[in-house]
Order: C-alpha cells, then structure tokens, then sequence
C-alpha cells in the first residue's frame, strides 16, 4: 500500500494534535508529515527540535513547491483556510481542513464548487458524530425511545472565553473568533446529522462595546425542516460552570448530551439517568476516515458540503439581529 504524503499547515494546538495522532500505530504504516508551515518562527523552531526529519515553512506555496503531497492537514485560522485550501485543490491535493470552512458563506461557496471541481476528497474535522455517546443518542432516537421529538434546547455556557487552554491572537476576535463558530459549529453539524436541515427563525447577539471583540451572548429561535422548535441559550463571561449541552424533549420523555460526551435519558416524570456508552464503538480519530477514503475504502467523512451547510447556520446565527 502507497503511503500517503501529508503536509500540516499551523502548528497550534490542532495541528501538533494531529501530527501527534498521524504518527500513531494505527494510522503511521499509511501516513508519513512531509513538512510542516506556521507564520511563527518560534513555533517552527520548537517543532524542529523533536521533529527534525520532517521540513518546516513559513510559506505554504513553496512548502508545495518543494514537496509531492497528497493530502494537505489545514490548521491555520480561519481567515486563512481560503487562500491555503483554493491553492491546494489548483493543484489537485485531498484537504482536511479544520472548522468552521470559511470565514464566510461565499468563501464557503467557493471552496465547495472548487473542491468539486477538483476531484479529490475534501474533508472538514467535524468530530461528534463519530464519538460513541453519539452514535448511542443516534440509536435512541432511532428506537423512538422518547416518542416524537417536541423540542430541541442548546446551551453554550462559557465562564470565560477564551478558555484557559485557548489562548491566541484571534480566538476573541469578531471577525473569526467567539464560542458560536468555535463550538456551536460543532453542535450545529451533529444536530443537522441527526435530526436534519436547520432554519434559522430569529437570532440575537450581544457584542461588547469594543467593536472588535466576539459575542458575549446569544438567543436564537431555529427549527428542523418538520417544523420542530431548537432554542439556542448562549452566554459567556459569568460565575458558574462550563456547560456545552443539548437536551431533546420527546413526547414520552427525554434525552440529554451533557457537556460534549455525557448521555442521560429519562421517561416523562421521572429523572434523568446516565445512559451506559460503549467507547469501544468509537470512529476516531476523524484523520483514519480521510486516510481510507484516499486509498478507496469505506469510509465516513464529512466534506466541503457539510461544512458549507454548517456555515449557512453560522452566519444567520451571527448576521441576524446583532445589538
């Protein structure tokens, strides 16, 4: 089997973890990181003195210039994802490329007819439904286990944002940064797995007076294409704790995904109870999906059309009724 030649592109956090997953013994027999570009010199430097074997950039065309690759790993801001995956499918490489797509739905629109045209895999690092607690909520919903689904509720509950492991330059900023495109992009993508389409009805976002920085609060009225009702309850910078969670009310009872990976479930006037999850029926890491869709092997990944669709969402969210 050909190994495949991958190139990572940022080097925060999400880029050494994937470099850190790829170098793993399930996926390191099928990918070899070829070189590596970040902006920062700093970043490059320290990423050379455990890895020296692999080439370091701090340009992204000449890295493609100087390299056959085939499957290019896009972990720069998102800003950036434009320029570095349209270079990419000119020249005919797969992409795996972080969320949200875009830095806007033309953007996104672009890189979708672009990545189509193309004729590669075009992937986006969409997580969830590949964690066991959801395929199990998937299960349960499949088994009607709380009758029809009434009602929808997400709440984004953020103490401080960014938080402690999440400092950068752009992760408070307006124009790409703030806890709806960052983790409501998430919950957005695996609800429109799930459950379907969504619509936004209304949305309300509260900026702060600094004309720069990302939302401090968010209410939103959405809905599914069978008219059910999502309400979105977003908020940061308060006294209290975390808490990232949906909750499906059914007619015979009730399902939650408490703060990412925690699933309860309870009958009409009854409490909740945890619902017992094999983790061994985990799909990740997302990166082994890419690698077998490459080589023609069944395979379940996310593409540009996910992500175009989660973006259409995000924007209404963000766009709707700003104060």
């Amino acid at each position: 089997m050909t190994m495949i030649k991958m190139a990572v592109i940022g080097l925060g956090k999400m880029g050494l973890h994937m470099i850190h997953q790829a170098t793993q013994v399930e996926l390191s027999e099928k990918v070899e990181i070829v070189a590596v570009c970040d902006a920062s010199e700093e970043n490059l430097t320290s990423f050379a003195s455990s890895h020296p074997e692999t080439k370091t950039y701090t340009d992204f065309k000449q890295l493609l210039d100087t390299h056959a690759v085939d499957l290019l790993y896009i972990a720069v801001p998102p800003k950036y994802h434009y320029a570095v995956v349209m270079e990419a499918l000119k020249r005919k490489i797969h992409v795996f490329c972080e969320k949200p797509l875009a830095n806007s739905v033309e953007e996104a629109r672009a890189m979708l007819k672009a990545a189509e045209k193309a004729g590669v895999v075009h992937a986006i690092h969409f997580s969830m439904p590949h964690e066991p607690s959801v395929l199990k909520l998937q299960e349960l919903i499949r088994q009607e286990t709380i009758g029809e689904i009434r009602k929808i509720d997400l709440i984004l509950q953020f103490p401080q944002w960014p938080r402690a492991w999440q400092q950068n330059t752009w992760i408070t900023s307006r124009e790409q940064g703030g806890f709806i495109l960052e983790v409501g992009i998430h919950w957005i993508h695996m609800i429109q797995k799930v459950f379907g389409a969504i619509r936004v009805i209304n949305s309300q976002v509260q900026f702060p007076q600094n004309t720069v920085e990302c939302e401090h609060e968010v209410q939103a009225a959405m809905e599914l294409e069978d008219g059910t009702r999502i309400q979105l309850n977003g908020i940061a910078h308060f006294a209290g704790e975390e808490r990232v969670s949906m909750v499906v009310y059914g007619t015979e009872g009730t399902i939650a995904l408490e703060n990412w990976d925690q699933l309860w479930n309870g009958r009409i006037g009854e409490p909740l109870v945890p619902v017992e999850v094999n983790e061994s029926l985990s799909q990740l890491p997302v990166l082994k999906h890419v690698i077998a869709r490459i080589q023609s092997q069944p395979a379940q990944i996310y593409d540009f059309n996910d992500g175009y669709h989660a973006q259409l969402v995000l924007e209404a969210l963000r766009n709707s009724d700003q104060s």
